[in-house]
């Protein structure tokens, strides 16, 4: 399976579309990733990315709902993302519906 993570652009370099590059944090860790797939991201955008190249660009709230699919997945175990209220507000729903308890929703991190 293939795995695109998001993460936010921090610092961009270059200025020729096919060569940019940035400075993405995932949670605290920050990699070199080409934006030659996503002219239109700038600093403070959400980006996701695969082997290093990010292939779209997403807003925050779509950005914590992969990061949050992510984790309930155990792709990224450890790793904490500072989530948007709605995708916390949904989990929050989660972990109080009927299956809850017996997939894990409800114990605290």
């Amino acid at each position: 399976m293939c795995l695109a993570v998001p993460g936010k652009v921090l610092e961009i370099t270059g200025d020729d579309p096919l060569l940019r590059s940035a400075k993405v944090s995932f949670a605290g860790v920050v990699k070199a990733v080409s934006l030659t797939c996503t002219p239109e991201a700038k600093v403070g955008d959400y980006v996701l990315v695969h082997v290093g190249l990010a292939i779209s660009t997403v807003d925050a709230k779509e950005a914590a709902e992969t990061f949050e699919y992510l984790k309930q997945m155990g792709e990224l175990d450890g790793i904490e993302f500072p989530e948007c209220s709605s995708a916390r507000e949904r989990r929050d729903e989660t972990a109080n519906g009927p299956a809850a308890h017996a997939a894990g929703y409800n114990e605290q991190p």
